[in-house]
């Protein structure tokens, strides 16, 4: 969440922040909480001048008890307990007006970056970079729905059976194909720098708020309502957890983890052609690329975070875009994020796979994640980024698109050493 500090330091960079960011009623939210933080230091000066009182009269009351002026001292005393009275009551409006703060602070979103362009929607979000080929095919394409259905790829009916719509089964080749995408996306991170995590597929209600997910998303989120958990939706949400709460040495930053997880939306609302097949997925599989890092570095992580995303793209042999996202189009927490797209051969249409993110100081303040500045030796708020490393759906869409032969789908040649195979066809069940 922003700072009060950000808030009342620079007040109108945050409104016009928040109005690019296309939110409604950014003016009122920011007086809202100026106001409730006044409220809240001004009870805190008439507490600090209550407690100098008290413990001026407490120091007369001895001296006037050591003279014999017990009537006198009785009077103080009474005075005492009225401003400890007026104490107690000013504590509790403190601490009233700190949870409302920090209440309005989460309805509140991150404000963008001054790269951000201007915008409302998706529409308005600038290609910033192209790469790759548009295969070209003699006559139409098929899409990946109907090559699953005829290669026996992927059972979308059998994952309704089992469970409902949005979880697919994946068989034979397919299901060795997505350990072989996991591996290689996994062994990628690892020669970058990252280091490998298993994380926790369920979170808890302090990892989701520290995150962004809580209180925002609830409705995307599944909720294991006996034990209060939330399955994880991406595993930014647990790995960015592990440096909840801690005060991090400015020497190990900037500090990179990857983790594979599967991960579930309700994607509440979802429907037409653009949910079809692997599309939108209720439970779907990714690795994730997480940076905790200083402020004044963080642009850099991002920058080598973007050219570890397009490494992946160029080695899929896949046609490309890298979009900048317009103020409008981005998610609440970012302050900037770009997102890659795969172009679909049949569907003949461009299809998300990656978003690479920096929130700057926006989560890193709800999770209390903190770097000790080797200088001034005081904690300072770190800045965290994210990024998928890929989310596998629509890169296997892709993939089957792209590479469809009248003999079968080609596998790119860099994960046939982690599959063992180099077509996709009709020897789908062979072991």
């Amino acid at each position: 969440m922003l700072t009060i500090k950000l808030i009342s330091e620079e007040t109108e960079r945050v409104i016009k922040g928040l109005e690019k960011k296309h939110f409604k009623g950014a003016r009122e939210a920011v007086e809202n909480v100026l106001a409730v933080d006044r409220r809240r230091r001004e009870a805190q000066q008439k507490s600090d001048k209550n407690k100098q009182e008290v413990k001026q009269l407490s120091a007369m009351i001895g001296s006037l008890m050591k003279e014999g002026k017990k009537d006198e001292a009785e009077e103080i005393k009474a005075k005492v307990a009225v401003l400890k009275q007026s104490d107690k009551t000013l504590s509790e409006e403190m601490a009233t007006a700190e949870k409302e703060v920090e209440t309005l602070l989460c309805s509140i979103p991150n404000i963008p970056n001054d790269d951000v362009p201007e915008g409302a929607g998706a529409e308005d979000n600038v290609v910033v970079k192209t790469g790759g080929n548009v295969p070209e095919f003699d006559g139409e394409p098929l899409c990946h729905w109907d090559l699953c259905k005829k290669y026996n790829l992927i059972d979308f009916d059998l994952g309704v059976k089992i469970t409902g719509a949005g979880f697919p089964v994946y068989i034979g080749k397919m299901a060795r194909l997505q350990r072989a995408l996991e591996a290689f996306f996994l062994e990628e991170a690892r020669k970058s720098g990252y280091l490998e995590v298993q994380p926790p597929y369920v979170v808890n209600e302090a990892s989701g708020y520290g995150t962004g997910q809580l209180p925002d998303k609830e409705g995307q989120m599944y909720h294991c309502n006996l034990d209060n958990l939330y399955l994880i939706p991406t595993a930014e949400v647990p790995v960015t957890n592990i440096f909840r709460d801690v005060i991090l040495d400015e020497k190990d930053l900037p500090i990179k983890r990857c983790a594979y997880s599967a991960c579930f939306r309700r994607e509440a609302g979802s429907y037409g052609k653009d949910v079809r097949g692997l599309n939108r997925l209720h439970q779907f599989d990714k690795v994730e690329i997480v940076r905790i890092d200083k402020p004044e570095h963080s642009y850099q992580s991002l920058d080598e975070m973007l050219e570890h995303v397009e490494g992946l793209m160029k080695k899929l042999e896949l046609p490309y875009r890298i979009l900048r996202l317009c103020g409008g189009d981005m998610s609440f927490t970012s302050a900037i994020c770009y997102d890659f797209e795969v172009w679909s051969a049949a569907q003949k249409r461009w299809l998300e796979v990656s978003s690479v993110s920096n929130f700057e100081s926006y989560q890193a303040n709800r999770l209390k994640c903190r770097y000790r500045n080797s200088e001034t030796k005081k904690p300072e708020l770190c800045h965290t980024l994210n990024g998928s490393a890929l989310a596998l759906p629509r890169i296997v869409a892709a993939i089957i698109e792209n590479n469809q032969t009248p003999e079968g789908i080609r596998v790119p040649k860099c994960l046939v050493p982690y599959c063992g195979f180099d077509m996709l066809d009709d020897n789908n069940f062979s072991i």
